[in-house]
């Protein structure tokens, strides 16, 4: 049976991989964590993390001073006397959200070469359908003779809150097609106090899809009713908040109108459904209808403004957020990088303000000037766009603010500010869903 003083093996050490290490160093495991980045390596021995996660840095020193956890490069290592083996690594999407999973599966032929008898490869990377069954032939094609399996623990963090979701989540999914490997993955899991539901390693992988799908149809359902309540005079909040109150669907439910789900996690999982589909002969009519309220979501930006001037060319326009959401210091995939693309495309001028934002990734961005002072982003600006929910923008000095402004709109993509206030201090103010495009038009007819 294994027990705390047994070693476990990380491999993949960005987001899902570094507070998986830390998490489990916190719950009394003896804990390596190991990347082909050295750089990545030496940062993370030293306390810090990849990318910023509430907590996470602290968690890291906490256990590497105990000797509890420890990264490095070198995988042969990292294996000797681990019984267990995670595979966490961040899975790629390209530009289409489509998974490459290269990553995993030269992974998976250098784990064959060192891994122990007795061993198991738990894989809690997002992956498609299939992708254990394949991971444990490639193993097996390479060391015919080796005693191991594999399991699938779908991981369920979200950026930003990651730590808790870890240590307190709903529910732990484990996959597997052995009696005795069900066993062992939930011992292993027994110190984290939740429900554990064993299935299938084909029911675990698509019990993620399916998660994954049902959110993003929740958040293109609110949004799809939020774009007509500001055709039509209605307030999507107050709607939503209606419906989180019929047990039928529930206080916790992605109901909040805004932009449209970015980052690829969600996307990730709805082009392995259509692809899964596809496959089958199997025509993923909902699936598709979601992305495609999703692809359109995110321009309703542009078009608000549109709706004020008529053009944006020779717009400047100040964004306020730049990373995938708040708690994180990423801009991958964010909402924000979209928007700015369209509104340069139609000829605005963008400056951007983020109080996180990874600033190795922003120099890689030329279509908008990057501003680390609010009021640098909002002087002389024709409207301002407020794109991720960071709690410091509800903070800021309007009145100020207003002052600096050539034209004083504001565009609230995530209903995140006091609409009442703005309009009181003289602002044009646009959430998504409020009404407020319906009352100008009908403004601007008198």
């Amino acid at each position: 049976m294994f027990s705390k003083d047994s070693k476990v093996c990380v491999v993949g050490i960005w987001h899902l991989g570094s507070v998986y290490s830390a998490c489990l160093a916190e719950l009394g495991y003896s804990v390596v964590g190991v990347d082909r980045d050295k750089d990545k390596v030496e940062n993370l021995n030293k306390g810090v993390p990849p990318l910023f996660e509430p907590g996470l840095g602290e968690l890291i020193t906490k256990n590497v001073h105990l000797d509890r956890l420890s990264y490095t490069v070198d995988l042969r290592d990292a294996l000797v006397g681990a019984s267990f083996v995670l595979v966490a690594f961040d899975t790629r999407v390209d530009d289409n959200d489509e998974v490459d999973l290269s990553e995993v599966y030269d992974t998976a032929a250098e784990l064959a070469e060192w891994l122990e008898n007795g061993s198991i490869v738990i894989v809690s990377s997002q992956v498609p359908v299939g992708t254990c069954e394949e991971i444990k032939s490639l193993i097996r094609q390479k060391r015919s003779s080796l005693d191991f399996d594999v399991a699938c623990v779908p991981e369920n963090l979200r950026l930003g809150q990651a730590i808790d979701r870890f240590m307190n989540p709903e529910r732990i999914v484990i996959g597997a097609d052995n009696e005795n490997t069900l066993n062992r993955v939930e011992a292993f899991f027994s110190v984290v106090k939740t429900p554990k539901i064993r299935m299938s390693l084909r029911s675990a992988e698509m019990t993620k899809h399916a998660l994954n799908a049902f959110l993003a149809t929740s958040v293109s359902f609110i949004n799809e009713i939020a774009n007509l309540c500001d055709e039509v005079g209605a307030d999507a909040l107050k709607v939503a908040e209606a419906l989180r109150l019929d047990s039928r669907i529930g206080l916790k439910a992605m109901l909040k109108p805004g932009l449209g789900f970015a980052g690829g996690t969600l996307a990730r999982d709805l082009r392995v459904l259509q692809k899964l589909g596809g496959e089958s002969g199997y025509e993923m009519r909902l699936i598709n209808s979601v992305l495609e309220v999703n692809r359109q979501q995110n321009r309703m930006i542009g078009a608000k403004l549109l709706r004020i001037y008529g053009s944006l060319q020779n717009l400047t326009v100040g964004v306020f957020g730049l990373t995938y959401k708040a708690g994180t210091s990423t801009l991958r995939r964010s909402a924000s990088l979209e928007i700015i693309r369209d509104l340069t495309v139609g000829g605005a001028r963008v400056r951007a303000y983020d109080p996180k934002a990874d600033l190795s990734e922003i120099q890689g961005h030329r279509e908008f000037e990057f501003c680390s002072d609010p009021l640098a982003v909002a002087s002389g600006s024709d409207a301002l766009v407020f794109v991720t929910d960071w709690p410091e923008f509800k903070e800021l000095d309007f009145s100020r603010i207003k002052s600096v402004m050539r034209k004083p709109v504001v565009v609230d993509a995530q209903n995140m500010l006091d609409a009442e206030s703005l309009i009181q201090m003289g602002f044009i103010y646009l959430g998504v869903g409020r009404g407020r495009d319906f009352q100008l038009t009908h403004e601007e007819k008198k």
